[in-house]
């Protein structure tokens, strides 16, 4: 079971959007909700005007279709975890379609650690050879979005029945607390849940996922804040800050500022 849902800055944001600068974000059918947090889809249309499209560290690894790319073999990328936020300048028109997986579960479908992919593109031909090139044909030869879900969805499905990858119980099992936790849990008492010496904790978050639980923990609380101030009609930051264990406001804003690339005052005006 996930308690977890990660946001990016267009959907706190959605001022930023208009007629040339599109987000939007789709949930998985039942059978892929504990695998997949969301399909979504940027579009930008203008070639007179540059757009700054934001993305934040959320504890997913993506796979990302390029609908206007000429070439198959090179239309699709697989991203890791992103431990900063990046901002990209929209020059050109672009269409995108992401697949965002939660990172304990998505060895079913890359058939590789999440670590392999830390802060870098890697083309999904290199990693499904020639099945990228036909799924990555039907998507963007596909009319419309429902139809390009479809398609994925069957191919997903079609991955787990193959899976013969076994679950990392302690990754699946610590993530699982750190959700349930909102990412305020230190590293000592997840091995005491979890009945693991912390340097073992250690080893296996970095071999599988790239990064510290530390880290993990610190994006998952950040993006747990997200969810607070997203949900809350009314909030004082000194409140948030002390819910979510932060010492102090500076350090809440600066752990914010890490994240986002921005204070929470200028997103939430």
């Amino acid at each position: 079971m996930q308690f977890y849902v990660p946001l990016q800055p267009p959907i706190l944001q959605k001022e930023l959007l208009d007629s040339n600068y599109q987000y939007q974000e789709y949930l998985p059918n039942k059978n892929l909700e504990s695998y997949v947090a969301c399909y979504w889809t940027v579009n930008f249309h203008s070639s007179e005007q540059n757009k700054l499209h934001r993305i934040i560290p959320d504890g997913c690894a993506d796979i990302i279709f390029d609908l206007r790319s000429s070439s198959f073999s090179k239309g699709a990328f697989v991203v890791g975890l992103m431990t900063e936020f990046e901002s990209i300048n929209l020059t050109q028109k672009c269409s995108l379609f992401g697949i965002r997986f939660y990172s304990d579960t998505v060895h079913h479908f890359l058939r590789h650690p999440v670590s392999e992919f830390i802060e870098n593109h890697v083309f999904l031909e290199d990693i499904w050879g020639r099945e990228a090139t036909f799924i990555t044909e039907e998507i963007i030869s596909s009319n419309g979005i429902s139809r390009i879900i479809e398609k994925v969805e069957l191919k997903l499905m079609k991955f787990l029945q193959l899976s013969k990858s076994k679950p990392n119980y302690l990754l699946q099992t610590g993530l699982q607390y750190i959700y349930a936790n909102n990412g305020v849990i230190s590293i000592r008492s997840l091995a005491e849940k979890l009945h693991y010496s912390e340097r073992n904790i250690r080893r296996t978050f970095h071999k599988e996922l790239g990064v510290s639980p530390k880290e993990l923990s610190g994006i998952i609380r950040f993006q747990s804040v997200l969810q607070e101030l997203y949900n809350s009609n009314q909030y004082r930051f000194t409140n948030v800050a002390a819910k979510y264990g932060y010492s102090d406001q500076s350090h809440f804003i600066n752990h914010f500022k890490r994240y986002y690339g921005i204070s929470p005052n200028e997103i939430l005006k």
